[in-house]
């Protein structure tokens, strides 16, 4: 042993070792101790191939001056029962031979003599450094950007694969995507790129970092950077639609009622913009102001077109918008682009109209719902006219609307108020008369029938459609729903509302088998236990 500790001493002096990991960990961007515990974890593993890979060999560098020291390391176990692997462990017996006050738990240290690196054991000790290091360097990557999703960064292009533009950030690589480029945008080796984090991934092959040009918010980051307004939080970015290469709605409001929000971000002579806009390849940006009324909103997002009217449904999340003849092929846009990005940025969905077309859908609108009034209660043409006039839409509105609605129209006293809501409920009732009668002529089950939410006319639409039992509505994704009963009107929530009513038993039947599953098992105890009972008796009767 004491030989081994003199060669260990004349190999210990090797100060170069903790240059070369102070260079590296430089140049890798890791910390000097990483590198120092893969060149030992090298050392162990070339100490292992000489001496056996079953014995407990560890390598320590020290980090003062770089000297290598190599051991092996027994553990001392309380009794010879407990001994796994006699070449790592010791009983305490034999431990305390070695070593008077060794304890169970402790580590019984034996100097190995330095080794002399053959070819192959220098290769392989190459190998493990250079993976522990790379290892080392994609965590410190990771953990560098992985909080950076959302920033912009600058890179230079450092090779280009199948499309994908590699950019170099420095002390980490990026990928930027094809379909993340803006359109018509072609880079070469060497080229400054600016873009946005999306995604930064961990993955087998190290961290993935995803760049995007593409992105909304990469322009929105764009602006933060060019408008110091926006910076200091003075003016804030609401929202941003993009058609990337071409054309882009940003929305902005101003938290300071002396600031107009669009003026800064324009700059003077349009300074501001057009250094976004020069980053973008020339995609035009309309800023707007934004707007907590969805309808000014809307209103600003179309221009430059004008708008005369708009009619909103929240219910739908959908708004119709009324403009000028001439005005229509200005707010659709290119290729629908306008009001595209009009819908992003606001989140609503747009339909536009001329106000020739609003008028003749208007026009159609009150004749059908007429006809339908005269029809179901059987009154003039006057009458049904004032009904639509007023803003009745469905013969369920006349019979159950208070009567004191109906004697606000011109020319009804209390008596054809009356007439007419008795009218309406009686067609109500035939009607729902007749789509009983067509269920049951379908076969559709009762239990459909009482799914909360599921009117006569749906049971009706479902038969015919094969839908006939509760389970099969069940089965149902709302949007099918949706698709099956489109004259009733219901959005998707309600939809899924009824769908979910039509499961509620399934949810049931569990609760029930469990409860079922639980008196199962108690009744089983209780049995068992009686039987004991019993048993016990029965063998104190036969000893008595």
């Amino acid at each position: 042993m004491n030989e081994a500790a003199a060669n260990t001493e004349a190999f210990n002096s090797r100060p170069e070792l903790l240059q070369v990991a102070e260079t590296v960990a430089r140049d890798k961007g890791i910390e000097r101790d990483e590198v120092l515990e893969a060149m030992e974890q090298a050392i162990q593993k070339a100490g292992r191939s000489k001496y056996g890979h079953e014995h407990d060999i560890r390598a320590h560098i020290d980090r003062v001056s770089g000297a290598i020291s190599l051991a092996r390391y027994i553990e001392v176990m309380e009794s010879a029962e407990l001994i796994e692997n006699e070449l790592t462990q010791m009983d305490l017996e034999s431990a305390r031979g070695k070593k008077e006050d060794a304890e169970p738990g402790e580590f019984l240290v034996d100097p190995l003599p330095p080794i002399d690196f053959g070819r192959i054991a220098a290769q392989t000790a190459k190998q493990v450094i250079v993976q522990k290091v790379r290892e080392a360097e994609r965590t410190r990557q990771y953990g560098e950007y992985k909080d950076r999703v959302g920033e912009i960064v600058n890179g230079l292009v450092k090779r280009i694969e199948y499309g994908n533009v590699i950019v170099d950030l420095g002390r980490a690589e990026a990928m930027l995507r094809r379909d993340e480029c803006i359109p018509r945008e072609h880079f070469n080796n060497g080229d400054r790129v600016r873009a946005y984090i999306v995604d930064v991934r961990e993955e087998t092959r190290g961290p993935q970092i995803f760049l995007s040009r593409t992105h909304p918010q990469f322009m929105g980051m764009l602006f933060s950077q060019e408008v110091p307004e926006i910076y200091d939080g003075v003016i804030e970015i609401k929202s941003v639609a993009r058609d990337p290469g071409s054309r882009a709605k940003i929305a902005v409001l101003s938290h300071d009622a002396s600031i107009d929000p669009v003026g800064p971000c324009i700059g003077m002579r349009g300074s501001r913009v057009q250094a976004v806009v020069g980053e973008l390849q020339g995609e035009k940006i309309d800023i707007i102001q934004w707007s907590d009324d969805p309808a000014t909103f809307i209103v600003n997002g179309l221009a430059p077109a004008e708008v005369a009217k708009v009619v909103l449904d929240e219910d739908k999340n959908k708004i119709e918008v009324v403009v000028p003849d001439d005005q229509l092929s200005l707010a659709i846009g290119r290729r629908g682009q306008n009001v595209r990005l009009a819908s992003q940025l606001s989140g609503w969905d747009i339909d536009i109209l001329t106000e020739a077309e609003e008028s003749e859908r208007r026009q159609k609108e009150f004749t059908d719902r007429s006809a339908m009034f005269a029809e179901a209660l059987d009154v003039d043409d006057v009458i049904a006219h004032l009904l639509v006039t007023e803003g009745f839409s469905s013969v369920e509105e006349v019979a159950f609307v208070p009567i004191d609605d109906l004697l606000v129209i011109e020319g009804f006293d209390e008596d054809v108020a009356e007439e007419l809501r008795v009218r309406g409920r009686t067609f109500l009732e035939a009607r729902d008369e007749e789509f009983n009668r067509r269920r049951v002529e379908l076969g559709v089950a009762d239990d459909l029938a009482n799914v909360t939410g599921v009117t006569a006319s749906m049971l009706v639409i479902l038969g015919e459609n094969a839908i006939k039992t509760r389970d099969d509505l069940a089965d149902l994704a709302g949007d099918e729903l949706l698709e099956l009963v489109p004259a009733e009107g219901l959005t998707l929530d309600a939809a899924n509302t009824i769908i979910m009513a039509a499961r509620a038993h399934w949810f049931e039947d569990e609760e029930t088998a469990e409860g079922v599953n639980e008196e199962a098992v108690e009744e089983a105890g209780a049995a068992a236990t009686e039987s004991a009972a019993d048993a016990d008796a029965e063998e104190s009767a036969e000893k008595t």
